[in-house]
């Protein structure tokens, strides 16, 4: 309940137990076992900012924060609690404006973001990645970063990965080694995460964080974000309550110190994003805490005890509802005694001692007071809800949801052009010029093995022709070879006639001279004188033939 700009959430008796509006950005814990009314302190103070004009943002894990969009029912506690505090006509039972977001878009209005917006920290905080992967991923995100691609969904950060990982070698000076081994354990925590609902929660139209400082008949929004499927996997929910502050204090500016807070966000089951949570990012939330109240934003953790939330980021919560805590255990009775001595004393009780006899309820309570510091502890009583307490039906749900001036805006996924597109084309591209190259080398190829069958096939035709040449050489040779024995038995036949016809000249003047002579010397010795002169006719003539072939 909202009266003189203060947040009234509790009374001590008479005494009203109020936040100062221009101190509710110092943040705040509702702290308390199961059971004891930190729901129901949850809603009294999400509806106060609300009547404030105070837009809130919360989780509702269990599903009965969803009551807030209709009016409360007169029931025997709520009215005797109001009759107790004196709240008289103060109070009423009346509904808040709501917007119920879900990330897998089933009770609520799609609740997306994108893969550069959530950040490679965040993201290695919910794959649950080494230190050596956590750099990786890193070096995906700087590479897509410099090289201007777009990592909206899944489909975008896988695509990178292969790309980057087939192409390893060409960035390794500039960014170092990248791991094949490192690649494929983030590509597996990928897988699982887009299991898990991740495919729909990383996407367009990712959500704009001024949508939620919106007004409705003066009252501020109530965001409420359904998380009683998310908060199975705890690593998820407490990482994805984190993007959302971290996104608030990088878009909101800086303003001071106002007269009431910008926005008001209550983050339930706290303890779970701190645990087993990098070094590093906690010092992110513990710098987030510490400097977005400057921004207007005022953050209030709801846990079981105060030992869930580190010293670093409890000394910043200056607004505390403590309800009651069990102890059972040396571990327990420690923990009572740690969250007494978080309250400024007050002497008129033992503050350990009351926060293990508190009813349900019923609370030890401490605000920012006048003077800017934390007021003495109070014992008081939670104001009652003026909204339905408990959970609303499907029907009713999906009336609000469809009703809401968002729904046009965060209903239907849209894929535009990013990272997995534009590598894909770039595949293509890729494959088309390698093809072409493919292509180009069978053809060089071919042409090559067919110049090297025209070489050869010149080379036989040379080869056929010389010794084509040659044989015709040889034909050549052989019939002036022919010729020239042909010549020499013409010539031999022409000197045989000549030698021959010679002789026969030569005989016959022989035998004519040897006749004559032959008769000369008969007439001188008769018959023997006769064959004498023919004897020495034929000798003569023979002997002059014979001289004649030797001067020949």
């Amino acid at each position: 309940m909202y009266k003189d700009n203060e947040i009234w959430v509790a009374s001590d008796g008479d005494a009203k137990l109020c936040i100062k509006s221009k101190y509710a950005n110092r943040h705040g814990l509702i702290a308390g076992a199961t059971g004891t009314g930190k729901t129901v302190t949850l809603k009294v103070m999400a509806e106060s900012f609300s009547d404030a004009g105070v837009p809130v943002f919360l989780s509702d894990i269990k599903g009965d924060l969803s009551g807030m969009c209709r009016p409360g029912e007169e029931k025997e506690s709520i009215v005797k609690r109001a009759s107790e505090l004196n709240m008289g006509e103060d109070f009423s039972f009346k509904a808040y404006p709501t917007i119920f977001w879900d990330i897998f878009g089933k009770k609520g209005l799609p609740l997306r973001t994108t893969i550069s917006e959530f950040g490679p920290m965040l993201l290695a905080k919910l794959l649950e990645l080494n230190q050596i992967q956590t750099d990786i991923l890193n070096i995906i995100f700087k590479i897509a970063d410099d090289e201007g691609l777009l990592l909206i969904d899944l489909k975008d950060l896988k695509s990178m990965l292969n790309y980057v990982s087939e192409n390893a070698a060409d960035y390794k000076a500039e960014y170092g080694n990248i791991a094949p081994q490192s690649v494929n354990a983030i590509m597996r925590g990928l897988v699982a995460l887009g299991d898990k609902g991740g495919d729909v929660f990383f996407g367009e139209p990712a959500l704009d964080i001024n949508d939620w400082f919106v007004t409705k008949d003066g009252k501020g929004m109530i965001n409420i974000l359904d998380a009683t499927t998310i908060i199975n996997d705890p690593s998820i929910y407490a990482t994805f309550m984190l993007w959302m502050l971290a996104e608030l204090f990088e878009i909101m500016p800086e303003v001071g110190d106002l007269d009431k807070p910008k926005m008001v966000f209550f983050f339930d089951e706290a303890h779970l994003l701190f645990k087993d949570t990098p070094k590093a990012l906690l010092q992110k939330i513990e710098q987030v805490v510490k400097l977005i109240r400057s921004k207007g934003i005022g953050v209030y953790f709801i846990t079981q005890n105060p030992s869930d939330i580190p010293d670093e980021v409890l000394a910043q919560l200056g607004n505390k509802v403590q309800h009651a805590l069990r102890a059972y255990t040396p571990a327990e009775q420690k923990g009572i005694k740690a969250a007494a001595q978080s309250y400024r004393i007050n002497p008129d009780f033992d503050t350990a001692q009351v926060i293990t006899n508190l009813g349900i309820g019923e609370a030890v309570v401490s605000f920012i007071a006048d003077d800017g510091a934390p007021a003495m502890v109070r014992k008081a009583k939670v104001l009652p809800p003026q909204s339905y307490l408990g959970a609303i039906d499907d029907m009713m749900r999906a009336t609000v949801i469809s009703m809401s001036d968002l729904a046009g805006k965060y209903k239907d996924m849209i894929d535009r052009d990013s990272a997995y597109e534009f590598l894909q084309r770039l595949q293509i591209e890729i494959s088309q010029k390698r093809e072409e190259e493919k292509q180009a080398a069978i053809e060089e190829k071919e042409a090559q093995k067919q110049a090297e069958l025209d070489r050869k096939a010149a080379e036989k035709q040379e080869r056929l022709a010389q010794r084509e040449a040659e044989r015709q050489a040889r034909e050549a040779q052989k019939e002036a070879d022919r010729q020239a024995r042909e010549a020499e038995r013409e010539e031999k036949k022409k000197k045989d006639a000549i030698k021959k016809g010679v002789a026969s000249v030569a005989g016959t003047a022989a035998g004519t001279i040897g006749r004559e002579i032959g008769k000369t010397i008969g007439k001188t010795g008769g018959k023997f004188g006769t064959s004498l002169g023919g004897n020495l006719g034929a000798s003569l003539g023979r002997g002059v033939l014979s001289t004649l072939f030797k001067l020949k």
